[in-house]
């Protein structure tokens, strides 16, 4: 399901419908980062009431060894948020380790969600994989679709914006939600899946585009060393020199000209590519140029914010608030239908 396919399937109108995303705090956004999910999130908010969370806890169960980094990303990241467009008057931007409540409606879902919902994961099993180096045999990480599910009912959000490999959470947070409504009493509507169509994008090294691999071009690098790493990039290799014909198609670095350039653009350095008339080179110039022109109000507005961190800060707990206010009402809803809410009579 796309986010115009969420329109009509429900009484509210589309303001009153909720979004729910999260992002684990790792530092500053990246390219990958903007185009495969903040660009998603900045159309979604003009549409329907957004939720867009830091997942700080998320960020522990592969972290748990070193944590101290953590709060100091988190300020990055809500910073290139706030430069790319998310608004704060029409999203609810927040901490979630600020909501102790997300803690408790974890604990919840944890006393009757199936293990073998979590163990047949297939997220889990391939990040337990991809991350071998760490020892991820805990409880926490075993869990966190759990989390997850708790971070999306608790603001009882109708559409969760995700790639093709996170609509098994979103189905084990269907499965999780009809499992309390039927236990308790009917409380949690049963998110969609909102499909987004992230464009393959690789790193300058032509690997995925990742802070670990430190092939990242950054939404707050230089345009100096944003142009720098644009001309690293690897492009067509079966193309060594500037006579051999190119392939578009095949360019590692081609699919951000489609990003960042106008149709009748793109089709002539296609033409010119395929013809040798134009070199990997002086693609890699035009690339850069188009890219700093698009980016250069992002910048300007990151360098406001860097200048006023305060102002950061103030936003976030703001979105605390209303985020908490939320979640308390929530919680009282459960805690009635599961039967904590009712006078205890003492001896």
């Amino acid at each position: 399901m796309t986010s115009a396919d969420i329109r009509g399937s429900n009484p509210k109108t589309d303001k009153q419908k909720r979004i729910l995303s999260g992002m684990r705090p790792t530092g500053k956004m990246h390219l990958g980062n903007f185009y495969g999910a903040l660009y998603n999130w900045l159309l979604l908010q003009e549409e329907y009431e957004c939720h867009y969370f830091v997942a700080d806890w998320h960020a522990l169960t592969t972290e748990y060894e070193s944590p101290q980094d953590i709060a100091g990303y988190i300020p990055e990241m809500v910073m290139d948020w706030l430069s790319v467009g998310l608004d704060p008057a029409k999203s609810t931007i927040f901490v979630q380790s600020a909501i102790p409540e997300h803690a408790e409606l974890y604990l919840i879902f944890g006393m009757f969600t199936p293990v073998p919902w979590l163990e047949r994961n297939p997220t889990y099993k391939d990040q337990i994989q991809e991350l071998a180096h760490k020892d991820l045999a805990t409880y926490g990480f075993l869990g966190y679709p759990v989390l997850q599910a708790a971070d999306i009912l608790m603001y009882k959000a109708h559409g969760v914006p995700v790639g093709v490999d996170q609509v098994p959470h979103v189905e084990m947070t269907r499965e999780i939600a009809r499992r309390f409504n039927h236990l308790y009493r009917p409380l949690f509507p049963e998110p969609e899946a909102l499909l987004t169509e992230i464009p393959k994008l690789t790193g300058t090294d032509g690997r995925k585009m990742s802070k670990s691999y430190n092939n990242c071009i950054y939404l707050s690098d230089p345009p100096e060393v944003m142009a720098q790493k644009v001309r690293q990039m690897i492009t067509d290799v079966q193309r060594p020199y500037k006579r051999d014909p190119g392939e578009p198609d095949r360019c590692l670095a081609f699919p951000f000209h489609r990003l960042n350039l106008p149709q009748e653009r793109l089709e002539e350095i296609t033409e010119s590519c395929r013809a040798a008339g134009l070199g990997c080179v002086e693609c890699k110039v035009l690339l850069a140029e188009a890219l700093l022109n698009n980016l250069a109000p992002i910048q300007e507005r990151r360098r406001y914010y860097e200048a006023h961190p305060d102002e950061v800060k103030d936003i976030l707990l703001q979105g605390n608030q209303k985020a908490r206010e939320e979640a308390k009402r929530t919680m009282a809803e459960v805690r009635d239908a599961v039967g904590f809410n009712r006078d205890v009579q003492l001896p």
